[in-house]
């Protein structure tokens, strides 16, 4: 599954860990991302710490031994840590799915946790780009809030899998596979136990985020084209 920050991503693989037969593995690549860019993301040090930082080693990973021998692992990636260099031709033996979210929400999401946002760290140009790499199957977000059942019984149905009810919910607290970051950005899905509901009205922006917000919308309109119908 791929997707840029505040997606929905994390309660999408709470979801997906629901189920039985799926583990799921929490944004693979970050620990490398974060090694070979130096950016300082909130908890670098931590998550540098905790997670493997060489891209050719957690390659090799998501080709290997699924945890828990689980018929199907749940890999949450994000399009923008896949950096130049770092292998990506393992993706061509999974089924990929790639979940989208209006950059109006996201930029407005994300610029309350972290200051100075550029279109790179949302991912939008790098998704368009690994889309048109790799293919897969394409799902927005606001259509999974909208209808948790009908949207997942349609994407388990576009990717050969049986939908299971028991994607609808999950506890509260967190999951057993969160990376280390999540004590910064998954608050409100750690109090979550479903998905929320539909979404408002776009938020407006101004300034810098208008402008993040123009130049991100013809690689989201892009994407949508290609989204599920449902």
């Amino acid at each position: 599954m791929w997707s840029g920050p505040r997606n929905l991503s994390t309660a999408m693989m709470y979801s997906f860990g629901a189920r039985a037969d799926f583990a799921v593995w929490d944004e693979p690549f970050y620990g490398a991302y974060l090694a070979s860019t130096g950016i300082p993301h909130p908890m670098r040090e931590k998550i540098l710490a905790a997670e493997e930082t060489d891209a050719e080693i957690v390659a090799k990973r998501c080709l290997g031994s699924i945890p828990g021998e689980k018929p199907h692992f749940y890999m949450k990636h994000m399009p923008h840590h896949m950096l130049d260099g770092f292998p990506i031709s393992w993706a061509k033996s999974c089924t990929n799915v790639h979940l989208l979210r209006h950059p109006a929400r996201v930029i407005a999401s994300y610029s309350a946790k972290r200051e100075d946002v550029t279109l790179d760290d949302l991912g939008f140009r790098q998704q368009k780009e690994l889309f048109d790499e790799i293919g897969g199957a394409l799902i927005d977000s606001h259509d999974v809030r909208a209808n948790p059942e009908t949207a997942l019984r349609a994407l388990c149905a576009e990717i050969g899998l049986d939908f299971e009810p028991e994607m609808l919910t999950w506890p509260s607290g967190g999951h057993p596979s969160d990376g280390i970051w999540a004590a910064h950005w998954y608050g409100a899905v750690h109090r979550s136990t479903g998905f929320a509901g539909p979404e408002g009205e776009l938020p407006t922006l101004s300034g810098h985020e208008a402008a993040l917000l123009e130049a991100a919308m013809p690689y989201y309109e892009a994407l949508k084209s290609r989204a599920l119908s449902l």
